[in-house]
């Protein structure tokens, strides 16, 4: 299965995983086929999993200046952190799992099943946009998500950390 994950900071992917507006290569007559597993509001999503972290932060606080008001545009502005990352997952290529093709049906089945259970797998990655695209040359599923550290002893207990989430699954950095 190839993988690409990127760091996003618009909203323009999210539209397009959504189609909410279609590029060149997407087969209109196909989107029907498209599976969306979920479908949530980024800043809601912040507010579910970071709020009551956020009100601790702030009250330990004197100066109003020192205070974060807004924990999203807080990490919108951010130059470390990004809003949500998007992992796209892919089996085979155009020749071999072609949209359309016996293969690509076993692919897309595959996908189907991986993610059913990706939140469950990666509980420190909180799944908020899930879709499998079948309306492009092959089956791929596009995973957004937002990277989830808790019980931080610096800055919010619970907050954005995509190194320190990945650790807190058993994952190590190996530098850069």
């Amino acid at each position: 299965m190839g993988t690409t994950i990127s760091g996003m900071t618009g909203r323009g992917s999210i539209r397009h995983n959504n189609r909410s507006f279609s590029a060149a290569n997407v087969d209109r007559s196909r989107s029907g086929q498209n599976v969306t597993f979920c479908n949530e509001d980024l800043k809601k999503v912040y507010h579910e999993l970071f709020d009551e972290a956020l009100a601790a932060y702030n009250a330990k606080k004197k100066k109003t200046r020192d205070k974060i008001p807004d924990y999203y545009e807080h990490i919108r502005q951010s130059k470390q952190e990004k809003l949500f990352h998007e992992a796209v997952f892919q089996i085979g290529n155009l020749t071999d799992c072609g949209c359309g093709s016996p293969e690509g049906e076993r692919a897309a089945a595959a996908l189907k099943e991986f993610a059913a259970s990706f939140q469950e797998r990666n509980p420190h990655l909180r799944v908020f946009n899930m879709v499998l695209h079948m309306d492009e040359a092959t089956p791929h599923l596009h995973v957004d998500f937002v990277p989830v550290a808790t019980e931080q002893s610096r800055g919010l207990s619970t907050r954005v950390s995509m190194k320190q989430a990945l650790k807190q699954q058993g994952f190590e950095g190996l530098g850069r």
